[in-house]
């Protein structure tokens, strides 16, 4: 029964922070640049961390986890651009402002968010003291993924109540995903696969979306500031987990 009460902790969570992103987006491009700092902290104190410690206490291979993230990295940039490629040639789509890589995200984050409690089952599947911690860690970034499903979906021309529909989506993916480790038991390696990919997928659309969006209306020093203070929140937020 824990780990379903702390999965709907994470369905709030998740509400919360994309109910707040559409409320505010006149903000968006500020939004945007913390949410930049927040996905690269996740990546840095969150993702790399827990895959060096898998691979260190299960003698896994460091190739494995690095190998999936440059094709987590290349398999967005390329469906990315295949997309894209109708609407012209490359300095036609630049800002990559089209629904449907808006969509692509949302549902790749999604993706993330039910492994998310995959992760918080499997802990509890470990002991109770594991689940809880995996819960924290998750309901802390949460908030954040909330916040990029819904700016993905807006600054890709994505109208607010479809916004809305992902983000529900993104919300209730935890509580699925805590729900199917009733079913199964997902070996380490490729859980260590699994991150490495996410951790490439995250750091394309950080550093190829999602700034460069967020720099358009000029704002650079705001920006970066904003930037360097998500990924603060992050170390924090990782640190107490």
């Amino acid at each position: 029964m824990t780990p379903i009460i702390l999965s709907v902790a994470t369905f709030l969570s998740t509400l919360a922070g994309g109910i707040f992103a559409l409320r505010n987006k006149k903000w968006i491009k500020k939004i945007m640049g913390f949410t930049a700092g927040v996905i690269i902290g996740v990546v840095a104190f969150d993702l790399l961390p827990e895959i060096f410690r898998l691979i260190n206490e299960n003698n896994i291979s460091s190739t494995v986890p690095m190998v999936a993230l440059v094709v987590g990295f290349l398999v967005f940039h390329i469906t990315e651009k295949f997309l894209l490629m109708h609407h012209g040639e490359e300095k036609q789509y630049g800002s990559h402002h089209h629904p449907q890589v808006g969509v692509l995200s949302a549902l790749a984050l999604s993706g993330h968010s039910f492994l998310d409690g995959v992760g918080i089952g499997l802990g509890f599947q470990v002991n109770t003291t594991v689940g809880i911690a995996v819960a924290i860690a998750v309901i802390g970034h949460d908030f954040a993924d909330g916040l990029n499903t819904v700016n993905l979906m807006l600054v890709n021309k994505n109208k607010d109540k479809k916004a809305f529909k992902f983000l529900l989506l993104d919300a209730i993916a935890p509580v699925i995903g805590v729900l199917s480790t009733r079913l199964f038991h997902l070996s380490t390696t490729n859980l260590v696969i699994y991150l490495g990919f996410f951790c490439g997928f995250l750091l394309y659309i950080s550093a190829s979306d999602i700034l460069p969006q967020a720099h358009e209306d000029g704002s650079t020093k705001t920006i970066i500031g904003l930037t360097v203070l998500g990924t603060i929140f992050i170390f924090i937020v990782t640190r107490f987990a």
